[in-house]
């Protein structure tokens, strides 16, 4: 079946989202009694405190004074190394320039569009949109914590199709972190599981050929 709507995730996908990558450089060989910068990355990053950042249920200022007391770090080395984020997140390079050539494709004519669906705090979610011009190609999509609903969730999927009039078949849905993926297959969505987004252009145009 023809694919009408491309549903992009954001970290690891559009834009680099490296946590271990974030401890190194913020704290620079101390990891703070953890054995590696991986395992104080996963102690912040994969805690219920994030998640609920992600979730939107949790301020910045909350989530900060949580971390620092649950990890025993000063409260201001946690906010110097979790406020900034937003402004610090980069663009994939070689996923802009597939998103510009869907664009170029949809400009032409062709009946697509362009969605997301992220897990993103909001802090982090409005700094995209305004440090990077090219959001503004997407046809919409949904900021977990703008709806209080995070991946790998059904409600957040449920939600999206439903603003968006998505159709099961045609919609294929981009993701880096393979339990996101199983919500999207049991919607009946198309899935491309990306490992290394360099390769996001040649798995796109192998999936479409077998599609």
């Amino acid at each position: 079946m023809i694919i009408r709507d491309f549903v992009f995730d954001f970290g690891g996908v559009v834009f680099d989202w490296n946590p271990a990558a974030i401890v190194r450089s913020h704290f620079g060989g101390d990891w703070q009694g953890f054995e590696s910068p991986e395992a104080l990355g996963r102690a912040i990053f994969s805690h219920g405190d994030w998640l609920a950042f992600d979730r939107g249920e949790r301020s910045l200022p909350k989530v900060v004074e949580q971390t620092a007391q649950r990890l025993a770090i000063a409260q201001p080395t946690i906010h110097a190394l979790l406020a900034p984020i937003g402004e610090q997140l980069q663009p994939i390079a070689s996923t802009v320039a597939l998103l510009e050539s869907l664009r170029e494709r949809r400009q032409t004519g062709e009946g697509i569009r362009l969605l997301y669906l992220s897990n993103m705090p909001a802090p982090f979610a409005r700094a995209l949109e305004q440090r990077h011009a090219f959001i503004a190609w997407f046809d919409g999509g949904i900021f977990s914590a703008d709806v209080l609903l995070t991946k790998p969730h059904a409600p957040i999927y449920a939600l999206l199709a439903q603003r968006y009039g998505l159709q099961a078949g045609s919609t294929l849905f981009i993701d880096d972190h393979a339990p996101n993926l199983a919500q999207a297959t049991a919607r009946g969505w198309q899935t491309l599981h990306l490992t290394d987004p360099v390769q996001l252009a040649t798995q796109l145009s192998t999936h479409l050929a077998k599609a």
